[in-house]
Formats: structure tokens, sequence, C-alpha cells
């Protein structure tokens, strides 16, 4: 059982993580250049904004107010889970996040599912033929994935598969086939990433005595392999898993521009780019709760993988 203090802690761990998140977010906004009064209004009308029209939209919105209070009457409202309006459409930020977060958890689902069948497979050969030319060839695949910019890849898959072969479109959403090259795309630098580690956590494993003692009782190597070795082998390899599904969100946003999917990504730059800070903000604190909650998860999944692994406050 996990300890009710440990829960405790890594609540009260997350939520500060969060306030900080929030706190940097709404500031980072307020600091940037410009007006963000005249950029809404400009974008509303296609002309510049009278005077008249900016001090009204600075008085309706609160831009006038000290920052303090700006930032409590924000924050009084995303605890009520009301994250405000978008200045450009006048729609809640919450039912834009509800409408554009399902595309962008397929892609990043999808993306750590190729990753991982790519890199298990790739990193357990590679570890078992530690020397040879499948484990050069291994880590040469590793040093390209991580060398190689996402957003590269995907150009390149889109001129290939879409364009010449016409295997894929290339852009949307709605099918397998808007999915797998964005798939690909993002999760090939988690595999490289996942690959390296998972070769070197099994190297581990397998010069351990109980990797010998099984041998030596006549296990069939592929059993030694995969169930004692490789359940061991998965610990480390979580932790980075989890840690890797938050910037797989961040690069869900360059990855969703390249082929034009209609995710939390595109919604984030458009909103940039109109100076629409209810909907940067509402998107940056759902991906940082996302990511807050994955790592909890990871760390929970350690009893799961290991039952050995003590939490605090627990007792062997």
């Amino acid at each position: 059982m996990i300890s009710a203090e440990y829960l405790a802690y890594r609540i009260g761990t997350s939520t500060a993580v969060l306030a900080c998140v929030s706190v940097l977010t709404f500031g980072m906004m307020y600091l940037t250049p410009g007006d963000p009064a005249r950029a809404v209004l400009y974008h509303q009308t296609g002309q510049q904004p009278s005077a008249e029209a900016v001090a009204a939209f600075r008085a309706e919105h609160g831009f006038d107010d000290p920052f303090p209070i700006r930032y409590w009457h924000w924050i009084t409202d995303v605890v009520q889970r009301d994250l405000g309006e978008s200045y450009r459409t006048g729609r809640p930020v919450s039912t834009m996040i509800v409408d554009a977060l399902p595309a962008t958890i397929e892609l990043a689902i999808a993306a750590m599912a190729v990753a991982l069948v790519i890199a298990i497979p790739t990193g357990v050969a590679s570890a078992v033929y530690r020397g040879t030319w499948i484990d050069q060839a291994s880590q040469l695949f590793a040093l390209v994935g991580v060398s190689m910019p996402n957003f590269w890849l995907g150009y390149l898959l889109i001129i290939v598969f879409a364009l010449h072969l016409g295997l894929a479109p290339v852009s949307g959403t709605g099918g397998l086939s808007h999915l797998v090259l964005p798939a690909i795309a993002l999760g090939t630098g988690m595999a490289a990433i996942v690959t390296r580690l998972v070769r070197t956590s099994m190297l581990d494993v397998l010069d351990a005595e109980y990797v010998d003692a099984a041998r030596a009782k006549g296990t069939a190597e592929r059993i030694v392999v995969y169930k004692h070795a490789l359940r061991n082998a998965l610990i480390p390899v979580v932790t980075v898993v989890g840690l890797q599904f938050g910037f797989v969100l961040n690069g869900a946003v360059v990855i969703e521009i390249v082929f034009q999917r209609p995710g939390l990504g595109m919604m984030l730059v458009d909103a940039i780019f109109a100076r629409d800070f209810p909907v940067v903000q509402g998107v940056v604190l759902i991906v940082a709760v996302l990511f807050v909650v994955t790592n909890l998860l990871v760390d929970l999944s350690y009893r799961v993988l290991d039952p050995r692994v003590q939490f605090g406050g627990e007792h062997a």
C-alpha cells in the first residue's frame, strides 16, 4: 500500500508546481511587448482601433488593474473551473480546450506507442547482442533519432509518403491514415532516447546474479530475457517515458503546425500571435496539469513493477 503521507506530499508538491506555472504564465503574458487590446481589436475589425475602443476594451477586461488583482481574479475563476473567454471569439476557453484536446492526446499517445514499439525490441536486441552489428545499428539509429528535429522529419515524411507516393494525406484529422505520419515524426526522437535507456538498463540487469542463477537452472534464454531481465529493466524506462509524455505534448505543438492538425498546438500558436491571453494561459495550464499528473502516475507505477520500492512513510 502507498502511504497517505506520501500521497499528501506528492499532491502538495504538485499543487505548488501548478501554482508557480500559473504565476509565471500569467506574468509573462502581461510582460510581452505591445498592447493586447490593440492587437485583438485589430484582428476583429481589420483596422486600427480608436483610442476610445482600446480604453473600453482595457476597462472591460481589467487591464488597468494592478497585476496582483488581475491574477487573483483569474486564479479564483480557474479554481472554479472557469478559464475565461477568448478575446477573439468570445467562446469559453474551457470549451475550446475540450474541443482541441482529443486530437492532441490522440497524437501524443500514438507517438508514444510508436516510440515504445520501436525502442523496447531494439534496445533489448542491442543489449542481448552487444558488440555485434545489431548493437552498432541500434546505437546508430539512436544517434540519428536524437539529432534529427521532428519538424524536419515531418516535412520529409510529407514529401516522400504523402506527395510522391500518395500513401497518406498531407494534413488534417479524420482517421488512422491522418495519424500515422505525425505519430512517426513525433515518436522517432523519443524512440531513440528510450532505445538507449533500454539498452543500458538491460545490460545492467543481464549481468545481475539472479539472471545468472536463472540461466544455471536451465531456463530458456527467451524467458530469462523477457520475464526476468526486462521486467526489472523497465523501472528506469517508465520514469523516462512518463517524463517524455510532457515533452511529447510540447512537440505536438510543432507537429500539429507541420501537419495542420487542429489540436492544442495550433490553438496555442494562433492565440499567441493574436495576443489572446485567456486561451494561452488556459492551454499552458492544462498541459502543465497533464504533465504533473503523468509524473505522479509514473511514481505510483513503480510499486507495480517492483514491490520492493518503498515510498515515504512506508516500512518494509
